[in-house]
C-alpha cells in the first residue's frame, strides 16, 4: 500500500480510504490510485487489513442446507445486494445442527468478520454469547423474534399453516391431513405444522391425520407419505405438505391411487418452487420472500457497516398464498 501511495503521490490513508470507501475519495484521486494499483499489480492483503483494523472485509453467512433452494435464493440475492461494497461472503452449512452452528460461529469469528448472518432464531446459548461479545452486526433470517440477537428479517412460519388452513376451509375441505419431513431438526417445518393444526382445531376440524417423514423433504417421501396417510384415513380430502417437493410426490401418488385432484383430494405445498406452476395440475402453495430476505439483509448490512443505522429491529416481510388448480 505504501508503494501505491508513493507512485500515486498520496498518503497511505488515502489509498486505504479509496479501497474501503471509494465514494468518499474524489474521482481524480481514485483514478491516480487505480492507475498505480494497475502498474504495480497490487493485491490487497485482507488478513493484514483485518489485523490492522480488528475486522476483515468478510461477512459470515450460516445456513442449514446448501442444497435447499429456499436458502440458495436468499444467498444469491444477498450476494447481489452486497455487490460493489467490497465485502465478500463466507458460507457455512450446519446440516440443521445447533452444535455445528456453534462451531462455525466460533471458527468464523476467529477470522474477525465485519458481520454475521445466521438462519433462524434458535441458537445455543454459547453461540449467542459469542455473537454478543463480538460486537459486530448480527442478522438472523427466515424467521421472526421479539428478542433478536441484533436484527432479524423473515416471516412467521406459524402464519403459513394458518393461511393454508383458511384456504382449505374456503374450499370446503372436510377431513385434513399433513405430511412433513425432518420435523425433529427443522423447527421451521414444525412451526408451520403447529399453525396448521392449531387453526384447524379452532375452526372445529378434527385433528389432522399426520405423517412425519424421518428424512429430508423429497418427492419420493411425499409419495410414500400420501400412500400411508390415505391408508390410515381414506376420508382425507385436503393435505398440507410442509414443502413443495413433498407436495410434488403427493400429486404423483394421488394419480397412481386414482384420486382426482382437486375434486377428491386437495393438495397445498410451501415454497413456490419453480416446478409448482408447471405441475399437472399446477400446485397451490405459499410463497416465502426468499430473495427479498437476501436483499433486505444486504440493505441493512450496508447501512450498518457504513454507520448510517443503529442496532436492533425485526423486519416481517410476510408470505403470499398462491392458489392454483391443485386446490
Amino acid at each position: 500500500m505504501a508503494d501505491v501511495a508513493r507512485l500515486a503521490g498520496v498518503s497511505t490513508a488515502t489509498v486505504s480510504r479509496a479501497l474501503r470507501q471509494p465514494e468518499i475519495v474524489s474521482p481524480e484521486m481514485r483514478s491516480r490510485i487505480d492507475e498505480a494499483i494497475e502498474r504495480l499489480s497490487y493485491r490487497r492483503n485482507l488478513v493484514a487489513g483485518a489485523l490492522a483494523s480488528a475486522s476483515s472485509m468478510t461477512v459470515g453467512v450460516i445456513i442449514p442446507s446448501i442444497i435447499n433452494s429456499f436458502f440458495a435464493a436468499t444467498i444469491e440475492a444477498l450476494e447481489e445486494g452486497m455487490a460493489g461494497s467490497g465485502y465478500q461472503l463466507m458460507l457455512g452449512n450446519t446440516g440443521y445442527s445447533p452444535e455445528v452452528e456453534r462451531q462455525l460461529v466460533s471458527s468464523f469469528l476467529a477470522w474477525s468478520p465485519a458481520a454475521m448472518v445466521l438462519t433462524g432464531r434458535r441458537h445455543e446459548s454459547e453461540t449467542v454469547r459469542a455473537l454478543l461479545m463480538s460486537r459486530i452486526p448480527v442478522l438472523e433470517m427466515w424467521e421472526l423474534s421479539d428478542h433478536p440477537v441484533d436484527m432479524i428479517v423473515g416471516f412467521s412460519h406459524r402464519s403459513v399453516g394458518q393461511i393454508v388452513l383458511r384456504h382449505f376451509a374456503e374450499r370446503n375441505a372436510c377431513r385434513l391431513g399433513f405430511i412433513g419431513a425432518y420435523m425433529d431438526k427443522d423447527y421451521r417445518t414444525a412451526d408451520r405444522h403447529a399453525g396448521f393444526v392449531e387453526t384447524a382445531v379452532q375452526a372445529g376440524y378434527a385433528a389432522p391425520v399426520e405423517i412425519r417423514l424421518p428424512e429430508r423433504a423429497s418427492a419420493m417421501g411425499g409419495a410414500h407419505g400420501l400412500r400411508e396417510l390415505m391408508a390410515r384415513d381414506p376420508k382425507v380430502d385436503a393435505v398440507f405438505c410442509s414443502n413443495d417437493m413433498i407436495a410434488l410426490g403427493a400429486l404423483f401418488e394421488a394419480r397412481r391411487l386414482g384420486l382426482n385432484v382437486p375434486s377428491q383430494l386437495k393438495i397445498c405445498g410451501f415454497g413456490d418452487l419453480e416446478f409448482a406452476a408447471a405441475c399437472e395440475p399446477p400446485l397451490s402453495t405459499v410463497r416465502p420472500p426468499g430473495r427479498q430476505i437476501g436483499f433486505q439483509i444486504a440493505k441493512l448490512l450496508r447501512a450498518r457497516l457504513e454507520g448510517s443505522i443503529d442496532a436492533g429491529g425485526c423486519f416481517d416481510l410476510g408470505v403470499e398464498l398462491v392458489p392454483r388448480a391443485s386446490t
